[in-house]
């Protein structure tokens, strides 16, 4: 008797938090189309470095941004544009006068040769005139795999 009871309890409990899911996202989709919501907001970094790092390393951006509206602010998705970063972002509402940010980890493991990099981050909001805001972090990644460093000999 107690199996099927403790079965019955797990499966609520993983409804229960379904739910909330769903809910959330269907909140974060209605705020970018709900036009008497929309806010304003102002990016304070909107193009950061992460200076040079080896080849295995890993480095972190943090973007900032202020609402500068009367409606919270909701940041709805932080999408990297490929799979060497992975972004973060402020999942409650930002309210009037408050700041908000939007992180990305990048690896250096997952890019193939290294060099000079410039990376974007895709961030939609519930602000009017498109939502949607790039922000970008560039660097250099030095010791890829192949490459050589090549020194002269001297002439005898």
């Amino acid at each position: 008797m107690k199996t099927p009871l403790a079965i019955i309890s797990l499966f609520l409990v993983i409804i229960a938090t379904s739910c909330k899911n769903v809910d959330k996202t269907a909140l974060q989709a209605k705020a970018t189309v709900d036009t008497a919501n929309f806010t304003t907001v102002q990016w304070l970094d909107t193009l950061l470095s992460i200076g040079t790092i080896n080849m295995g390393e890993k480095a972190q951006v943090k973007f900032r941004c202020k609402n500068t509206g009367t409606k919270p602010l909701i940041i709805t998705d932080a999408k990297p544009s490929c799979g060497c970063t992975v972004a973060d972002y402020s999942k409650e509402p930002i309210a009037p006068g408050a700041e908000g940010w939007v992180t990305g980890a990048f690896d250096s493991n997952k890019i193939h040769g290294g060099g000079d990099i410039h990376k974007t981050i895709i961030v939609s909001t519930n602000t009017p005139n498109g939502a949607y805001k790039y922000l970008v972090f560039t660097g250099i990644v030095n010791g890829a795999p192949g490459d050589k460093v090549v020194i002269p000999k001297e002439k005898k």
